[in-house]
């Protein structure tokens, strides 16, 4: 591989103690997780072979429908 400015930053990343803004990084400890994995569950229980079913490069509808909907000014799904 040749050499990446940006590889060479998310391995100084990588190590204890440092705290980057160069690479934009969040703090893993702002993730979710549990969140996450509570939609995760619920789409797969819903409608899980659509939702892990090839489709149009749009993406799912019903979580573009969802995102729109959380926006703060109307936005139309196929914005999203």
């Amino acid at each position: 591989m040749n050499p990446s400015v940006l590889r060479e930053i998310l391995k100084v990343t990588e190590q204890p103690g440092i705290i980057s803004f160069a690479g934009g990084l969040p703090s893993p400890r702002t993730f979710p997780v549990e969140a996450f994995a509570d939609a995760c569950a619920k789409v797969l229980r819903d409608d899980g072979p659509a939702a892990l079913q090839y489709a149009a490069s749009e993406g799912y509808g019903p979580l573009r429908e969802a995102v729109a909907a959380r926006m703060p000014r109307q936005v139309s799904p196929s914005r999203c």
